[in-house]
C-alpha cells in the first residue's frame, strides 16, 4: 500500500478549504484517508499564521513510513522545514516547437538580420 501526503477539499462553492490527510495512494481526493494531519485555508493572506496549520510530529512519522507528499504538499513541508524545499523540474520538451518551426524561425531571424 502507498502512502501519499496530499489535499482533501472542504468547504463551500468557491470557499475552498483544504485538510491536509494521509492517504492511500488508490483511494479518491475526497474519499478515505486515515489520518488528517494539517489543514490548508487558501482564502487567508499568504502571511497569516493559519493558512497552513501541519502536525510536525505526525507527518515526520509518516514520512518515516514511507508516504510521500504530493507538489503542493511538499512546498508547505519546505517552508515549514519538516522536508527538504521543494523545487519544481524544468519545463517539457513536450511543449517546445517541433523541429520543423524551429527552422522556419531560424531562417526568419537570418533573413532579418541579412536586411538589417
Amino acid at each position: 500500500m502507498s502512502l501519499k501526503i496530499r489535499l482533501a477539499r472542504a468547504g463551500a462553492k468557491k470557499r475552498p478549504y483544504y485538510h491536509i490527510v494521509v492517504a492511500d495512494s488508490r483511494s479518491p481526493r475526497d474519499g478515505r484517508f486515515i489520518e488528517k494531519v494539517g489543514a490548508y485555508n487558501p482564502m487567508l493572506p499568504s502571511d497569516h499564521a493559519d493558512r497552513v496549520k501541519l502536525d510536525g510530529e505526525r507527518i515526520k512519522h509518516w514520512l518515516s513510513q514511507g508516504a510521500q507528499a504530493t507538489d503542493r504538499v511538499a512546498r508547505f513541508l519546505g517552508h515549514a522545514g519538516l522536508a527538504p524545499k521543494f523545487t519544481y523540474s524544468e519545463q517539457p520538451k513536450k511543449s517546445a516547437p517541433g523541429k520543423k518551426a524551429q527552422e522556419r524561425a531560424a531562417a526568419a531571424a537570418a533573413a532579418k538580420d541579412a536586411a538589417a
